[in-house]
Formats: C-alpha cells, sequence, structure tokens
C-alpha cells in the first residue's frame, strides 16, 4: 500500500484577483508562503518518504517549503502534475471570460479534465508501483486534485480545495481511493480567508455548475 497527500500550492497573485492560471508559471505570493509554512508544520506530525511536486514555480515552491519544514530533501519535479491547460483563457478574469468566451462557448486550446485526470491518476499509479509501502507528498494544483477526485470519488466532494489543503488517497492492490478529503492535519493551515480552487477560476466554476466536463 501506498499513502498519497495530494497538496495545493499557496496562493499567488492571480488567485487573488481570481485569474485563471492554468499552465501559466505565476509564482506564489507573500500569503502563499505563509500558507505553505502552515501546511509544512503540521505535516511535521507525520512520517513522509518523499516529496514531489509539479514542476510549475507556485507549486515547486510550496514543495521546497514543505520538505524543509518536515527535513526532507528537496521536492522531485514531474511534469505529469502540471495544472490544466486552460488555452486561451489564461490571465483571464471572471469577467473577461464571459465577454471573450459566453457560456458554451469553445476555449481555443483547453485541455478536458478527462485527459488531467489521466495523466495524472496514471503517475499516481506509476509511484506507487516505484515505491510500494511509502507515504508521498505530491504538491499540485486545484486542477489537478479536482480531477483525482472526480475520478476516484465522482460527485462526493464539492466542498472548497483551498490554498494549502491536504487531501489523502490510498494505492493498494491496483487500485487508488479517497482516504480523507480535506484531511484534518491541515485545518490550521487554510487562513479565513483562503478561496475556493473554483471560486478563483471562472472557467472551473462554470464547469462545476453544470455538473463537469461534457
Amino acid at each position: 500500500m501506498t499513502a498519497f497527500a495530494l497538496v495545493r500550492h499557496g496562493e499567488t497573485d492571480w488567485n487573488r484577483e481570481r485569474r485563471i492560471q492554468g499552465s501559466t508559471d505565476i509564482p506564489l505570493n507573500d500569503t502563499g508562503r505563509a500558507q505553505a509554512a502552515a501546511t509544512g508544520e503540521l505535516m511535521r506530525g507525520r512520517q513522509w518518504s518523499r516529496i514531489v511536486a509539479s514542476p510549475l514555480g507556485r507549486a515547486a515552491e510550496t514543495a521546497t517549503i514543505i520538505a524543509d519544514a518536515i527535513g526532507m530533501p528537496g521536492p522531485e519535479l514531474d511534469a505529469a502534475f502540471v495544472e490544466r491547460n486552460y488555452g486561451d483563457a489564461e490571465g483571464l478574469t471572471g469577467a473577461e471570460l464571459d465577454a471573450r468566451y459566453p457560456e458554451g462557448a469553445e476555449v481555443p486550446g483547453r485541455e478536458t479534465r478527462e485527459a488531467v485526470a489521466e495523466r495524472v491518476v496514471a503517475a499516481l499509479h506509476r509511484l506507487a508501483a516505484e515505491h510500494p509501502g511509502e507515504s508521498i507528498v505530491v504538491v499540485a494544483h486545484g486542477g489537478v486534485i479536482r480531477s483525482v477526485l472526480e475520478s476516484v470519488a465522482p460527485g462526493r466532494h464539492r466542498e472548497p480545495i483551498t490554498n494549502g489543503s491536504v487531501h489523502s488517497f490510498l494505492h493498494a492492490d491496483g487500485d487508488l481511493s479517497l482516504s480523507r478529503f480535506d484531511d484534518p492535519l491541515d485545518e490550521q493551515s487554510i487562513f479565513p480567508f483562503a478561496e475556493d480552487f473554483e471560486e478563483q477560476n471562472a472557467l472551473a466554476r462554470r464547469e462545476e455548475h453544470r455538473g463537469g466536463e461534457r
């Protein structure tokens, strides 16, 4: 059995401005670094074998801060965990998205949620096969975590995926399952003003309101 803790990166200025980030490489802001440090402190209470991260700066820096807090080497970067590519919508606010791509309009270059889930779940299976019996921290993104959730526990959780939040999964007998959404270890790491991934991402919010990708 392999245990995974999927962690959402800390806040960025684009999160605060509610701009769609996707695969655009936006760094953490000071709040995001504080959130990462708080999550790392809480994670010190458990034993971890390694930390893996998306190579995008906001995830890689979050992972580095957490690694320092739990006394581990820097993260292993894995491109399979990069955030969903939202194509031409990246950088837009909700109002700009509505003006340029009204509800129902196709956004050029957008990666489907199914494609994200396929690559991310495959990567988790690969890590479990390579590191059986380990407890692995994976620092990624809201869209990545939401895609995994909808793949292994469809429709079960619509609660916020906030910056710095931790979500636990188990891999056993070739199967990936959800252990805890918003694992209690992260309760203090969610600042009172931390916002949900969907609230920060207008295109993802549209999909949630429609019940997912169509």
